[in-house]
Protein backbone atom coordinates (compact mmCIF):
# COMPACT_ATOMS: atom_id res chain seq x y z
CA UNK A 1 0.00 0.00 0.00
CA UNK A 2 2.89 2.32 -0.81
CA UNK A 3 0.55 4.50 -2.90
CA UNK A 4 -0.70 6.09 0.34
CA UNK A 5 2.57 7.91 0.94
CA UNK A 6 4.46 10.13 -1.46
CA UNK A 7 6.99 12.80 -0.54
CA UNK A 8 8.10 15.28 -3.18
CA UNK A 9 11.37 16.44 -1.65
CA UNK A 10 12.32 18.49 -4.73
CA UNK A 11 9.20 20.68 -4.50
CA UNK A 12 10.10 24.34 -3.96
CA UNK A 13 7.52 24.48 -1.14
CA UNK A 14 8.65 21.32 0.67
CA UNK A 15 8.07 21.19 3.53
CA UNK A 16 5.03 23.46 3.50
CA UNK A 17 4.24 22.71 7.17
CA UNK A 18 6.41 22.38 10.24
CA UNK A 19 5.90 18.71 11.11
CA UNK A 20 8.17 16.53 13.19
CA UNK A 21 7.47 13.56 10.92
CA UNK A 22 6.48 14.23 7.31
CA UNK A 23 4.37 11.48 5.73
CA UNK A 24 2.71 12.66 2.56
CA UNK A 25 2.58 15.17 -0.29
CA UNK A 26 -0.08 13.19 -2.16
CA UNK A 27 -2.84 15.67 -1.29
CA UNK A 28 -0.79 18.82 -1.73
CA UNK A 29 -3.94 20.52 -2.96
CA UNK A 30 -6.46 18.92 -0.64
CA UNK A 31 -9.57 17.50 -2.31
CA UNK A 32 -11.47 18.51 0.85
CA UNK A 33 -10.83 22.22 0.23
CA UNK A 34 -14.39 22.89 -0.94
CA UNK A 35 -15.96 20.87 1.89
CA UNK A 36 -16.59 21.20 5.61
CA UNK A 37 -13.78 18.83 6.41
CA UNK A 38 -13.09 18.96 10.13
CA UNK A 39 -9.58 20.28 9.57
CA UNK A 40 -7.90 23.44 10.86
CA UNK A 41 -8.94 25.67 7.96
CA UNK A 42 -10.42 29.09 8.60
CA UNK A 43 -12.17 31.66 6.47
CA UNK A 44 -10.21 34.84 5.73
CA UNK A 45 -11.90 37.48 3.58
CA UNK A 46 -14.20 34.83 2.10
CA UNK A 47 -11.34 32.44 1.25
CA UNK A 48 -10.66 29.19 3.06
CA UNK A 49 -7.12 29.23 4.45
CA UNK A 50 -5.89 25.70 5.13
CA UNK A 51 -2.26 26.61 5.72
CA UNK A 52 -2.42 25.47 9.38
CA UNK A 53 -4.00 22.11 8.55
CA UNK A 54 -1.64 19.15 8.45
CA UNK A 55 -4.20 16.32 8.19
CA UNK A 56 -3.30 15.31 4.60
CA UNK A 57 0.40 15.17 5.47
CA UNK A 58 0.23 13.16 8.72
CA UNK A 59 0.00 9.46 9.50
CA UNK A 60 -3.54 8.35 8.64
CA UNK A 61 -4.10 11.39 6.43
CA UNK A 62 -4.79 9.35 3.33
CA UNK A 63 -7.52 7.39 5.10
CA UNK A 64 -9.00 10.58 6.56
CA UNK A 65 -9.25 12.29 3.17
CA UNK A 66 -10.66 9.21 1.41
CA UNK A 67 -13.25 8.63 4.17
CA UNK A 68 -14.35 12.29 4.12
CA UNK A 69 -14.69 12.19 0.34
CA UNK A 70 -16.82 9.06 0.55
CA UNK A 71 -18.97 10.55 3.30
CA UNK A 72 -19.36 14.13 2.05
CA UNK A 73 -19.20 13.74 -1.73
CA UNK A 74 -20.34 10.22 -2.49
CA UNK A 75 -22.66 9.85 0.56
CA UNK A 76 -21.17 6.52 1.55
CA UNK A 77 -19.81 5.44 4.88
Amino acid sequence: MKYKEFIHRECEYYPCHDLAEWKNCLFCWCPLYLLECGGDGEMKNGIKDCSKCTIPHREGGYEYVVNMMQERVFRKG
